[in-house]
């Protein structure tokens, strides 16, 4: 599978959280604790937003992220206060460059943990349902890059939550049939710059796994002693794969079928229900 992670705040540098952690998102490429697969190291992606505003930042390899000189460089040099990171264990297409996450429409970035099973004898009618503006973009062969475009084809860009719910609901429509036992398994993270909508569901009940970060202001005050922690904005929050370090209560495990909203303010986190289009 894959680790990801996603961080809103006021900037920092990149490598903050992608290098610098104990528990870092390279050293979940060789050391993963949590995730389906020990070694995550079928390519690596970074998106990121600047000050200028317009499109996203990509930065994308087929390289493992632990072995990637310029991945060090960029992430030094860049600072970011909404930015997302992923490195990739392959469920199955091809390792290369265009089915690395993040995926980019627009100012929208999208990534995912998990897969649609059976992919190869769905892809087809998945395929079909994406809105025919929307396949020009179709670069790669991924299941996570359809998600991503069946989503924004069910209004990701106006309502997220419901696209996201929309699109879960229909691959399961798909998967049953033919005859797939538990379509869908993700851990999805989406930005339009703005805020981050996460998710955590599977079709089976048994999603990988996903957690945020405390609340700034409480972790703060709980560890007095740890300067890197009182450095950070009250606004700093982050939702990744798996806890980047052992801090006592820094870190707390998204429930099972959530959906939650990083944004200005007051976060907001709700039951996930995939609707099924086709049922209405």
């Amino acid at each position: 599978m894959c680790r990801w992670l996603a961080y809103y705040g006021d900037p920092i540098p990149i490598e903050a959280l992608v290098l610098r952690r104990q528990h870092s998102l390279i050293d979940q490429s060789l050391h993963s604790r949590e995730g389906a697969t020990t070694t995550n190291g079928d390519g690596f992606g970074v998106g990121w937003y600047d000050e200028l505003g317009g499109l996203p930042g990509l930065y994308k390899s087929i390289l493992p992220a632990w072995n990637d000189r310029n991945l060090r460089e960029l992430a030094a040099h860049i600072s970011a206060s909404l930015f997302f990171a992923h490195i990739r264990a392959s469920t199955g297409t091809a390792v290369q460059e265009t089915n690395t996450h993040p995926f980019r429409h627009g100012r929208w970035l999208f990534m995912h943990n998990g897969l649609v099973r059976e992919f190869p004898r769905v892809r087809r009618d998945l395929l079909l349902a994406i809105d025919p503006a929307l396949i020009p973009e179709l670069e790669g062969s991924s299941d996570s890059e359809v998600l991503f475009h069946l989503a924004l084809t069910f209004g990701l860009e106006d309502d997220p939550v419901t696209a996201l719910e929309l699109m879960a609901g229909f691959v399961e429509e798909v998967g049953e049939r033919h005859g797939v036992e538990h379509p869908l398994q993700m851990t999805v993270a989406t930005t339009d710059g703005e805020r981050i909508i996460a998710a955590r569901y599977s079709s089976e009940g048994q999603s990988r796994s996903l957690y945020f970060s405390t609340d700034a202001r409480a972790l703060k005050a709980q560890h007095p002693d740890i300067e890197e922690l009182q450095g950070l904005s009250d606004e700093a929050r982050a939702i990744v794969s798996e806890p980047l370090g052992d801090v006592v209560g820094a870190w707390n495990s998204v429930p099972e079928s959530s959906i939650g909203i990083v944004k200005p303010g007051q976060d907001e986190l709700y039951v996930f229900t995939p609707r099924h289009p086709t049922r209405g």
